[in-house]
């Protein structure tokens, strides 16, 4: 884990908190990695929504690397933050954090970058709108981007 650059999670946005439940392991008791993928995938989509202000899909998941594991009972919270946008494509840096059986050390357990895509009812690509084209609480939200 590279700890020499700053977390987005002390200035991120906390998007979501979920608990690791039996229900999503593997046959060996560990919690699957394609869950907590749907977990940020979740996470992320809002992000983009919010700063899109319509409906988004994801494009690419670029260098996801689990650190650590999750563990039934572990809090999982999902922090974004839109890190580029373009004319209708947007990256956003996920960090994904437990909290060992609900009140214990936290821990960094992965990360990425998703690309996500604003897209009209008919699923083709839209412009996202310019920051000064955004309620004040969403330019608030996400900064310069």
């Amino acid at each position: 884990m590279n700890d020499e650059k700053k977390s987005i999670s002390e200035g991120g946005t906390p998007t979501t908190r979920t608990m690791a439940m039996p229900s999503d392991t593997n046959s060996s008791g560990d919690v699957f990695g394609g869950w907590v993928l749907s977990q940020m995938d979740i996470a992320a989509g809002i992000c983009a929504g919010q700063r899109a202000q319509g409906r988004v899909v994801t494009a690419s998941i670029e260098a996801m690397r689990f650190y650590r594991p999750v563990r039934v009972g572990d809090i999982l919270g999902v922090y974004t933050s839109v890190i580029r946008v373009g004319r209708s494509s947007m990256d956003i840096l996920i960090e994904a954090w437990v909290r060992r059986d609900r009140i214990g050390d936290r821990e960094k357990v992965t990360e990425a970058t998703f690309t996500f895509v604003a897209v009209d009812a008919d699923g083709k690509s839209v412009a996202i709108p310019p920051r000064d084209q955004l309620p004040q609480y969403v330019k608030d939200k996400f900064g310069e981007l």
